[in-house]
């Protein structure tokens, strides 16, 4: 006997664009997960940015949930932390080494993403002044690693196995019947990536700075497909970003702009905003923050439009940075989901250099 699972009409009519919209990169054309918290994700946005920072060693972890208040546990979860070392290279230069993981989940299929990447740099000194702690840098990076994607279609249903009663208005789904779709079953797949960035970052003196960078991921546009016979080849993603600090009169308040525009295939997302940073020198570089993003992306009919109001708040101590992020969502997905968007946390630690060079490094 057909299995059938009787749903509310009205309730599937308010769910099923978010679930495209959840499915569409993973079906269709592959794009990268991303977080809004930029500072807390350098490796993710240019391998360039792979070790700097004011100190010898970084971790940053990030926690992302989106759409759960929607779809409940088919939501969109990523998890994310990486390492970084940087080092003198002597006459003022840098180096650095990274490492990074990421796994990301999505949907009623199991979708599951991983990936570790192996990150390094080098920071050139083009000029200024060490012994006051300014100057700038010109960076280059790249990164090598791998990665996998699975999921499992057969716990999916595709509209040949959905109809509605014309009488009684009910609808049910049978997932005996054929899907029609050309791709079936489950798998996982298991592929390496290449990426690159360069970028430029100058420290003018106290509450001034300013960085700029583009980077290039998935040169070789790898086959990413779970499906055995379906082929899936990852987009390149191109990334330009910036940034800076911009003090606010003579006392200890300070905007930090930034911006990251991303294109990815049939996608392109550009995120910016700024943070107002207040701290005061007794309390021993304890800073707070607070800041609102706006995000801006193609929607189904390809024109740009909003998606999201990010709204940020943060916490600096001396070796510890906490930030939380609110995604108000907007346009299409906010009509959907009542404007919820998710939650995200993120954390850096940032160990002070011991070596003898002047670190410089503009605030993120």
């Amino acid at each position: 006997m057909p299995l059938k699972t009787y749903l509310q009409l009205n309730t599937f009519s308010k769910f099923l664009p978010v679930a495209c919209l959840l499915l569409l990169p993973f079906l269709a054309r592959s794009q990268d997960a991303r977080y809004s918290s930029m500072a807390a994700s350098p490796q993710l946005i240019n391998p360039a940015m792979t070790g700097l920072m004011n100190g010898q060693l970084r971790f940053t972890a990030n926690f992302r949930d989106l759409y759960s208040s929607t779809l409940s546990s088919e939501g969109l979860k990523s998890v994310a932390a990486g390492l970084e070392l940087r080092r003198p290279a002597g006459n003022g230069n840098f180096f650095g080494l990274g490492l990074q993981l990421q796994q990301d989940e999505a949907g009623a299929s199991d979708f599951k993403r991983n990936q570790v990447l192996l990150s390094f740099s080098y920071q050139q000194f083009l000029g200024g002044s060490r012994r006051r702690g300014t100057g700038h840098y010109l960076a280059g990076g790249g990164q090598f690693g791998a990665a996998s994607r699975g999921l499992d279609l057969n716990k999916l249903w595709f509209s040949n196995q959905y109809f509605v009663n014309g009488a009684t208005r009910d609808s049910y789904i049978d997932t005996n019947l054929p899907t029609g779709e050309g791709i079936s079953g489950a798998g996982s797949s298991l592929y390496l990536d290449t990426n690159v960035g360069l970028g430029w970052f100058a420290n003018f003196g106290d509450r001034m700075g300013a960085y700029l960078g583009v980077a290039a991921y998935h040169l070789t546009k790898p086959d990413v497909s779970p499906i055995a016979g379906n082929v899936d080849e990852l987009d390149q993603r191109i990334v330009i970003h910036g940034g800076g600090e911009i003090p606010l009169g003579s006392g200890d308040m300070s905007l930090l702009p930034a911006f990251r525009f991303m294109d990815q295939g049939p996608g392109y997302e550009a995120l910016f905003g700024t943070n107002l940073r207040y701290t005061e020198r007794e309390w021993k570089e304890v800073a707070l923050r607070a800041g609102l993003w706006a995000q801006i992306s193609n929607q189904l009919t390809d024109s740009p439009g909003l998606n999201a109001m990010i709204v940020s708040v943060g916490l600096e101590t001396e070796r510890i940075q906490f930030g939380i992020n609110y995604d108000i969502s907007a346009g299409q997905i906010g009509t959907i989901s009542n404007s919820r968007g998710g939650w995200e946390l993120s954390m850096i630690y940032v160990q002070p250099a011991k070596y003898r060079d002047k670190v410089i490094c503009p605030k993120f």
